[in-house]
């Protein structure tokens, strides 16, 4: 703050000099003194190269303090648990009970691979941390992405959207803080391209820098889209299976509403999400993450 006081004050000194020193060369002109003409262009001349100094200074200033402010988070709500790890974790409600098997339960991946849940293929195209899906499990995870659309748009009054997967920095600072995230994003060489890690990312800046119509609130979308994460932090964490794949792909919702119905439609939207396990027979809870 004190650095960009100081830049502001200079600043304004300098261009009071360099309109005086103008006016001077204006008055030498006039009296034919060319060379106190010339003298007051120089001065004005070596102004200006201190103003376009300043200048680069200040856009340099400007953006380190865009950065610092995009890092502080925003506060909690008040109704959110203190807590610092998922014993703290606040449990709402649960639906439907697990199963009880009378064998051992095999890891998703032992279950997933002789169905076609390829990792060496992945491994192979790709590196660590992708799967490839073959047979009747591409299938169903098609199926999964249709069903989900369809229950969305027809039953809950979404409207479907299809977006680019890949998003400025604008955008991605327009959603999160591009300054805290950017290592867990994958950045295309030698463009302001980030692949998305979440529809989100694209569909929340429908409205960016956008002024909307009360009566057009809330807007509802929801986008299918493959999801991709460098999983930076991630290192040594759920290597095995599909937890922490650079790619996944997952339906978004999102919905643009007055703040004063934000709890409301959050919940609203929590139960649309609800909705599709209950179809399909999924047991789950949900919880207020501290």
């Amino acid at each position: 703050e004190t650095q960009g006081k100081e830049i502001h004050t200079t600043t304004e000194t300098l261009q009071a000099q360099r309109n005086a020193l103008s006016k001077l060369v204006g008055q030498a002109k006039a009296k034919k003194d060319e060379n106190q003409a010339a003298a007051s262009m120089k001065q004005a001349a070596e102004v200006g190269e201190r103003l376009k100094a300043l200048e680069g200074e200040n856009e340099s200033m400007q953006a380190k303090l865009r950065e610092f402010v995009s890092l502080i988070p925003n506060l909690p709500h008040q109704s959110v648990p203190a807590g610092s790890s998922s014993e703290q974790n606040v449990e709402a409600r649960r639906w439907g009970t697990p199963r009880k098997f009378d064998f051992p339960v095999k890891d998703h991946v032992d279950v997933g691979t002789p169905l076609g849940l390829d990792f060496e293929a992945g491994a192979k195209l790709a590196g660590a941390r992708f799967a490839v899906m073959k047979g009747q499990l591409a299938r169903l995870h098609r199926a999964l992405a249709q069903v989900m659309l369809d229950v969305l748009t027809s039953e809950h009054a979404y409207t479907e959207t299809y977006t680019p997967y890949m998003v400025s920095g604008a955008c991605t600072d327009g959603v999160s803080s591009l300054a805290k995230f950017k290592g867990d994003l994958f950045k295309l060489e030698g463009r302001d391209l980030y692949l998305i890690p979440t529809a989100e990312y694209s569909v929340t800046n429908f409205v960016r820098d956008e002024i909307l119509p009360l009566e057009s609130l809330p807007l509802k979308f929801v986008c299918h889209s493959p999801c991709f994460r460098s999983e930076a932090g991630a290192a040594g964490k759920d290597t095995r299976g599909m937890i922490r794949n650079h790619q996944f792909d997952k339906v978004e919702l999102v919905q643009i509403a007055h703040p004063s119905q934000s709890y409301a439609l959050h919940e609203e939207l929590t139960a649309h999400a609800e909705a599709i396990l209950q179809k399909l027979k999924l047991p789950y809870r949900v919880v207020t993450l501290c």
